[in-house]
């Protein structure tokens, strides 16, 4: 494939990308959104994290893409032509299956609300874990305002290196607007983000990715247990208070199945710390007995608390799960309504 091909593929990406963002980048709250596009910004420039932005020519740049995405608004996603050939966006196993002898991987598939998020970027790994596949994606070509670090597609699990470590950054500014005595805290105090920034950002992002892999393992088996009916109830859950909860039921599925258990063995401060740290309030309003664990363990060390509820956390979500698709599959007008009652009462 010729360099020039390549240049036109990374712009296809790039493109459907943007009608992604058309579509979805009014999602998020104004402060979201804006912290969002102040990133995206430095990613698209080539900043590095602790470069000064400046306010007009970030200003300029914001308006500029917003008009973007204003014309793209109704626009529909590209094909993708490799080797002459035509790709629909979202198989990325067939794209993947060309672009891997030129050391590229691909990932397309729907995250949260169903926004599709799309990728193109240099193959920094690929190993067997069992019957699935890992693919390590290391500096991005193209990719949508939303960058997930990880995602599970089939049996394939993409890991997304710069993503996770523009994520870590993206926290620890938060985090120090007012540094609060908190799990995230105690994360970033284990690392000397003071006085080596980039070498602390490297270490934390090798740690965090293999914590990464553990959850999209749990993803996996919790998508066998689960079936083929999970994907449409998402969908049907869309945009909805229940979407979320369902969601963040399933992330507890996987946690209790692989994150958890080998967290609680290895007994490691930084990644159990940043585990609860990135915990969605709605994830910690559903599982108050997780936080007691982890409090009990910061106070005397003991992991077997945190095993013993990871433990019961499996069979209670699993079992809540399985509720919600036979809710999804025996009223599915009622769906939404009937799942959020249901998690609602059911906390663990």
């Amino acid at each position: 494939m010729k360099s020039e091909n390549i240049r036109d593929l990374v712009r296809s990406v790039q493109t459907n990308c943007h009608i992604s963002d058309a579509r979805h980048g009014a999602d998020y709250s104004l402060c979201v959104y804006l912290m969002k596009m102040r990133e995206y910004y430095r990613w698209e420039q080539g900043l590095p994290y602790g470069a000064i932005l400046g306010k007009d020519k970030v200003g300029d740049w914001l308006a500029a893409r917003e008009q973007l995405w204003e014309d793209l608004e109704e626009a529909e996603f590209e094909p993708l032509e490799i080797n002459g050939e035509h790709f629909d966006p979202f198989d990325a196993e067939a794209i993947n299956t060309c672009l891997e002898p030129l050391g590229l991987v691909y990932s397309g598939g729907l995250g949260h609300g169903a926004k599709p998020h799309f990728v193109l970027g240099d193959l920094a790994g690929r190993t067997c874990h069992g019957d699935h596949e890992v693919l390590v994606i290391a500096q991005e070509h193209a990719r949508d305002l939303t960058a997930p670090p990880a995602m599970t597609l089939g049996p394939r699990i993409y890991l997304r290196r710069e993503s996770l470590r523009r994520l870590l950054w993206e926290k620890l500014e938060s985090w120090r607007w007012s540094r609060p005595d908190n799990a995230l805290g105690r994360a970033f105090a284990c690392y000397d983000f003071e006085g080596d920034l980039e070498s602390a950002l490297d270490a934390m992002t090798e740690r965090e990715i293999q914590a990464l892999l553990l959850h999209e393992e749990g993803e996996y088996q919790a998508g066998l247990r689960l079936g083929d009916a999970w994907n449409p109830l998402l969908l049907d859950l869309a945009g909805t208070p229940a979407e979320l909860m369902a969601r963040a039921v399933r992330d507890h599925l996987a946690d209790c199945l692989s994150t958890l258990p080998v967290l609680a063995g290895q007994g490691e401060a930084p990644p159990l710390h940043f585990y609860m740290g990135n915990l969605t309030h709605l994830r910690k309003d559903l599982f108050p007995s997780l936080a007691q664990a982890y409090e009990q363990w910061v106070q005397d060390g003991d992991t077997r608390p945190l095993a013993a509820v990871a433990e019961r956390g499996a069979r209670h979500w699993d079992r809540l799960a399985l509720d919600m698709c036979a809710i999804h599959r025996e009223h599915p007008q009622e769906a939404a309504a009937r799942i959020r009652h249901l998690v609602g009462e059911h906390h663990l």
